[in-house]
């Protein structure tokens, strides 16, 4: 019988590596690590993403909500406020969202995206 409790941790799952594309980095060499827990049809994710000290562009097509676990980061709208984001902090980003991420210190998140 399949279970239907996700348990949203790193405990067992092997993380998936990789870092922003290649002509959005701003400053740093930022890495990310990205442990998904869930991948249901419809494009919903869930899991826990990390990432090291440096500054990228980000857009968003999909719907994301952020839970801070640790870390400092920066997130700011393009043409809009700066939202300084540390452990606790959470928040959605919508699509059409545009700015920028960058890790002040290094970040861990858990995630909800909907494509």
């Amino acid at each position: 019988m399949t279970s239907h409790f996700v348990r949203i941790d790193t405990d067992g799952r092997e993380a998936e590596l990789g870092q922003p594309a290649a002509g959005r980095v701003i400053s740093g060499d930022p890495r990310f690590a990205t442990w998904n827990a869930e991948e249901a049809e419809g494009g919903l994710y869930a899991g826990v993403w990390e990432a090291t000290p440096g500054k990228w562009y980000i857009e968003y097509e999909e719907w994301e909500f952020c839970h801070i676990l640790s870390g400092v980061s920066v997130v700011t709208e393009e043409g809009g406020a700066e939202h300084i984001l540390r452990a606790g902090d959470a928040f959605v980003l919508r699509p059409g969202f545009r700015g920028t991420w960058e890790v002040l210190e290094t970040t861990r998140k858990e995630y909800v995206i909907k494509v």
